[in-house]
């Protein structure tokens, strides 16, 4: 039975292993009857898709590992707050709970610039929490950005 601290640092790895492609560090794994099901980073470049977002990349995999695109009963574990896109196919696939580590001031879609997830209108809704290894989350995205610049 994987804890939350140690499904947030397996994301934390996915992104580490994303940066060092040149990707965006964010990392993203699927957890399902305490188990690690998926993995997920952002593969955007990598895969010249706009929609390779970690989360996206995590739930098709963890839908081709259950033989169902319904993911009830699974918690997907990521390093930064999910934008609108990602928000809406964690609704679409009925994830039952989001752990995410940091804010993202910029597109986040949880609360911080939308509130796509648990929006009273939409037909699903799922628990959400944040901030588990949110500095480290946050300062490996920081550094990130400081080295493009």
């Amino acid at each position: 039975m994987i804890s939350d601290l140690d499904a947030m640092q397996s994301a934390l790895a996915e992104a580490r292993k994303a940066a060092a492609e040149g990707e965006v560090p964010i990392g993203a794994v699927v957890v399902y009857d305490g188990e690690v099901i998926a993995r997920g980073q952002n593969r955007v470049l990598r895969n010249v898709d706009p929609t390779a977002h970690a989360e996206i990349v995590a739930l098709r995999e963890a839908a081709q590992a259950l033989g169902n695109y319904r993911l009830n009963g699974c918690t997907l574990y990521v390093t930064l707050e999910p934008c609108a896109m990602c928000a809406g196919a964690m609704i679409h696939a009925r994830v039952d709970k989001l752990v995410y580590a940091t804010p993202d001031p910029k597109a986040g879609a949880c609360g911080s610039v939308l509130s796509v997830m648990n929006h009273p209108q939409l037909n699903h809704q799922m628990q959400v929490e944040q901030g588990i290894l949110a500095e480290e989350a946050g300062e490996m995205l920081r550094r990130f950005f400081r080295q493009r610049r």
